[in-house]
């Protein structure tokens, strides 16, 4: 069987070779973000996710965590309390956090390349500090200082997590529907009361302390979205006392067995305000930006590690001849790798895997740069990139992250259908990432109805002008025709769009998620055409091997090769409009 191996070559390419990361290190803030340390963090890091948290992997799928109803705590498989610990004291907990509260202030591009590795070994255990990191930037940026001297150092060290405890029964995606209330207290505190669902990390015993951040509405508040407001609610107070949030229950699920997928019930739960009343759902965004972010990693690390897995099934499996004669004239049968189905599935997995890595880190660093960067202007043009890319990045890179996945469950036949191999156990854990942090459809109805518009439009100039610049320093004119063909079929969809979303939203509907992978598609054939620029003029300078640098071009070849197919595909189908979609009466489903 095989196991994961950190893809530190293809890491390091892209952000070096392609993005040029180490120039972060200019901007104020990340001066110790050099290439060398920047090379010694990720070697660490592979460390750790190959010798802590991929041994535990399967073994916390088949044990599950357990709820006790009478105490109602919850018990983590065998192995992660301590392999959690190992994460926490090696300072992954608050590698991108702020040195103010303990953390190392370094870049969300290097946090972004952590968290695919941890993907990739364990989506469970990841997910607990993944959850923290977002309460982390929420009280960074709306908490009291009361609140941050308090639950910040915890939450940055790992010695406490947090959670996002936002949905209800009977409210998703929809938050105005909310009915856990918050009553203010004499001494400025809350007593929060209702019920959360889905809340992962809601209860486990790893750590001493769970800070929940809880969406409630406080008396009197407007009874939709806008009445909402954001509150911190600690499993343990500051006495030691016990909170009134306990768990009522874990999810029995699919997969991602290890997280504790909890339900919430507080009981006049004491609780602080964050941020201004009535904001929550302000606050509440930059948690969620975040963590759509890491789950679009999510889809990416669990591709990455099952592609791992078929490519070493595929070079030594023997099944049959190749269609041209014996490769393997010494065996019965040649490796499955010479036959071309297999080829197709092992080269999406490839061609998606590298063009989706360079996509996500080019989105990490512009994050950087939006924070950092001591120019007001790039600042603001980084910013945009990011706020476009960001439902792109969780969406697609989950949708075809999970398709890739499957492609490598295929590739291997019965093999892959088996616990034996993990493959299917990665599949399963990938489904969830489609769904939460705001499903796909949700993503697409984030770009089309809202990033487009924001700021009279601004961003998809931004976008479109990004994109140009990046096609302007190539040298290949076959990629340059690729990409400007697809960027032309991108536009022509747009204009679309324009012309009759404004006479009926619901073409706007229709038209979003076809729309967004439009987007998507066109950002990885920069990127590929970008990987390939890069390649070719860097081939024979021994930095890497030959092979490595032939196989980016030709991975470009084949990207192009049925990226228009794609393209059209997507096109047809948002200038298909609504029509057939709401055609339908209710009793005609």
């Amino acid at each position: 069987m095989a196991n994961y191996n950190a893809p530190l070559n293809d890491m390091h390419f892209v952000l070096f070779d392609v993005l040029k990361a180490h120039s972060l290190s200019e901007c104020p803030g990340y001066e110790d973000a050099t290439e060398d340390m920047v090379r010694a963090v990720l070697d660490e890091a592979a460390k750790m996710a190959e010798n802590v948290l991929q041994p535990i992997n399967q073994q916390g799928d088949i044990e599950g965590c357990q709820y006790d109803p009478e105490t109602k705590l919850v018990t983590t498989p065998t192995g992660f309390k301590e392999a959690y610990k190992q994460f926490a004291q090696g300072g992954w907990s608050g590698l991108s956090a702020s040195p103010e509260y303990g953390g190392q202030g370094l870049p969300h591009l290097l946090k972004i390349v952590v968290d695919e590795m941890a993907c990739s070994t364990n989506l469970s255990m990841g997910m607990y500090p993944g959850l923290s990191h977002g309460a982390i930037d929420a009280l960074t940026l709306h908490a009291s200082d009361f609140l941050k001297d308090t639950y910040l150092p915890k939450l940055i060290s790992g010695e406490w997590t947090g959670t996002m405890c936002l949905t209800e029964p009977q409210c998703g995606t929809d938050l105005g529907l909310i009915r856990t209330k918050a009553d203010p207290q004499a001494d400025g505190s809350y007593h929060i009361t209702g019920t959360k669902i889905w809340i992962t990390g809601g209860e486990h015993d790893m750590v001493d302390n769970i800070a929940h951040l809880v969406l409630a509405k406080l008396p009197g508040a407007p009874d939709s979205s806008k009445g909402i407001s954001l509150f911190l609610v600690p499993k343990f107070l500051e006495d030691g006392t016990r909170n009134p949030a306990f768990c009522g229950g874990l999810e029995h699920k699919m997969g991602i067995k290890a997280s504790a997928t909890c339900v919430m019930n507080f009981e006049n739960a004491k609780g602080w305000l964050i941020g201004e009343e009535n904001q929550g759902l302000k606050c509440m965004f930059t948690m969620m930006n975040s963590a759509r972010i890491m789950v679009g990693i999510q889809g990416l690390g669990l591709a990455e590690k099952a592609y791992q897995i078929s490519l070493g099934f595929a070079k030594e499996r023997l099944q049959s001849r190749s269609l041209t004669g014996p490769k393997n004239p010494e065996d019965k049968a040649d490796p499955i790798l010479v036959h071309p189905d297999v080829r197709r599935m092992i080269s999406q997995q490839k061609v998606f895997l590298e063009g989706a890595r360079c996509m996500a880190y080019w989105t990490g660093m512009h994050l950087d740069l939006s924070e950092k960067h001591p120019d007001e202007k790039v600042r603001e043009e980084a910013d945009d990139i990011v706020q476009i890319m960001t439902p792109i990045i969780k969406s697609y890179l989950t949708d075809d992250g999970y398709f890739s996945t499957d492609q490598a469950l295929q590739s291997m036949g019965g093999s892959g259908f088996t616990q034996d191999w993990e493959v299917e156990q990665l599949l399963r854990d990938g489904r969830i990432a489609r769904i939460y942090e705001g499903t796909n459809g949700i993503q697409a109805l984030d770009l089309v109805g809202r990033k487009l518009m924001l700021k009279g439009g601004r961003l998809p100039r931004t976008y479109f002008a990004k994109m140009n610049q990046m096609i302007a320093e190539l040298h290949n004119e076959d990629h340059v025709k690729h990409c400007k063909a697809l960027l032309s079929t991108l536009q022509e969809s747009l204009m679309w769009l324009a012309a009759h979303a404004s006479k009926n939203p619901e073409e706007a509907g229709a038209a979003a998620t076809p729309m967004l992978k439009l987007f998507a598609l066109t950002s990885m054939a920069v990127m590929w055409a970008t990987m390939a620029n890069v390649a070719g003029s860097k081939k024979g300078d021994g930095a890497y091997t030959e092979a490595f640098y032939d196989g980016k071009l030709k991975a470009a070849d084949h990207f192009f090769r049925v990226a228009h197919a794609q393209a059209a595909f997507f096109k047809a189908d948002v200038e298909g409009g609504k029509s057939t979609l709401m055609a339908f009466a209710e009793d005609e489903f």
